[in-house]
């Protein structure tokens, strides 16, 4: 609060505090300005500075007096009135008579306290813009007026003016939805308290006491799956890297000709949209595609045999490893053959003198160069992965299913399996929670990962 800068202003300097320094140092007319927003700025002649915090406050208390409140309280609440169906006797009809509903008390109770925060940031910006004028003021120096800040917005200011589309988008796009998610996670809001017609309400960590009870249906669906969705992140980032790797190396090594004819033809397979692609395979793959019938008629299998890819358990984990790896590998072709191309070649040079084999020179010049500058798209590609939903759905929808998990297939992620709580059973509480946890499981797998990297340590090595 109290960090400050140097910045000069024409022919005087002024030292820009933080809302602490500002309140405690301020006059009387600084300290007033947190309750009555740009009244420094208006009796120093700065009106429309001024005017504009103080319609930002009179705004705010309008909105306040009129829904805000009560919107805090329906947040506290979550709605007393539910929904009734009630028989009229004059139209002998059914008629609804409307009450509260959850969903939209919590969000514009989220809402309330986001305009809040925001209102608490501008009654900042007042104390600090009232010190600033009576720190001028006091050295002797000019008060900026109106186009004096209308300038500055092309200059010293010039970040605020490009950042405020962009910062207004993300807290209206993504915090807010984002905190309405997180705290759907503390209600009872499922399948069975649907607003209108029934009312949700707070149930604190009851959500995350029954993901983890020992021996609930919803415990023994949740560690199989994530413990799926682990291997299968592992295994589809590193087949992918590594086969990819190695296909550009062979590539792009000096006896090999045709190059561009041989990148072209695997990379051909991303001009094809990938839900195509994966529609196909699970056609090619199903219990009377291609593969089953042509293996009838090779007498591989019995003519009423097949084998079942895409409905067994474990084979239908394999099946659909294998067939990202057709999908991935392009893409890690595409990204390898460019850094393959930029290794000094003289380092090459270097160790073939030494008397370096080509595993030396692999393990000791081209595997450490190519993990310095792909860490970051590892991370990055693992973390997709984890929430790979097309891949799963629409290769086996997640199946076979199985009695023995909630609402889940033995083939489910983490992702998929969110997308069945909420779209098929309703269970928004529940999927909130395993947003949460992937969240959590991703941001700290990414962080630790990354800040353990020499990507991140010695950013400078390969230079």
């Amino acid at each position: 609060m109290g960090s400050k800068k140097q910045i000069t202003y024409e022919n005087s300097n002024v030292i820009e505090v933080g809302f602490g320094t500002a309140f405690k140092r301020g006059n009387w007319l600084t300290k007033l300005s947190a309750i009555i927003f740009g009244l420094g700025n208006i009796l120093n002649k700065q009106f429309v500075r001024g005017l504009l915090y103080l319609s930002l406050e009179l705004a705010y208390l309008y909105y306040m007096i009129t829904f805000g409140v009560t919107a805090l309280k329906d947040l506290i609440t979550l709605g007393t009135v539910a929904q009734i169906e009630v028989f009229n006797e004059e139209k002998q009809i059914y008629e609804y008579i409307v009450g509260d509903n959850s969903m939209l008390c919590l969000l514009y109770g989220v809402l309330t306290v986001v305009i809040t925060l925001a209102i608490i940031y501008c009654m900042t910006g007042s104390v600090k813009s009232a010190y600033d004028t009576q720190r001028r003021k006091e050295l002797g120096g000019s008060i900026p007026n109106f186009l004096d800040d209308l300038n500055s917005l092309k200059q010293r200011n010039l970040h605020k003016a490009m950042l405020f589309t962009p910062v207004l988008g993300v807290i209206s796009f993504t915090i807010i939805p984002l905190i309405f998610m997180i705290l759907i996670a503390f209600t009872n809001y499922d399948k069975s308290h649907q607003p209108p017609g029934n009312l949700f309400d707070w149930v604190g960590f009851a959500n995350f006491k029954a993901l983890f009870a020992e021996g609930s249906m919803l415990s023994n669906t949740f560690w199989p799956i994530l413990g799926w969705t682990i291997t299968w992140a592992i295994f589809a980032t590193f087949s992918c890297y590594i086969l990819g790797m190695i296909l550009a190396i062979v590539i792009n090594r000096e006896g090999t000709r045709f190059k561009g004819f041989w990148r072209f033809l695997f990379v051909l397979s991303i001009a094809i949209p990938q839900f195509v692609s994966l529609l196909t395979m699970r056609t090619i793959f199903n219990t009377n595609g291609p593969v089953n019938s042509l293996l009838r008629t090779l007498g591989v299998i019995g003519i009423r045999e097949s084998i079942p890819f895409l409905t067994h358990p474990t084979l239908a984990k394999i099946t659909i490893i294998c067939i990202n790896i057709w999908i991935g590998v392009p893409y890690t072709l595409l990204t390898t053959t460019g850094i393959l191309q930029n290794i000094p070649k003289d380092l090459y040079e270097a160790a073939k003198v030494d008397g370096a084999n080509v595993f030396v020179t692999f393990f000791k010049i081209t595997l450490p160069y190519m993990l310095f500058i792909t860490t970051p798209n590892l991370i990055t590609s693992f973390v997709g992965n984890i929430n790979n939903f097309n891949v799963i759905y629409l290769l086996s929808g997640g199946g076979p299913d199985s009695l023995e998990y909630y609402a889940a297939g033995k083939t489910d992620l983490l992702i998929t399996w969110l997308y069945r709580l909420t779209i098929t059973e309703k269970d928004y509480n529940i999927g909130s929670v395993i947003g949460i946890i992937t969240f959590i499981l991703l941001a700290t797998v990414s962080l630790i990962t990354y800040r353990r990297s020499k990507s991140y340590k010695d950013e400078e090595a390969f230079q």
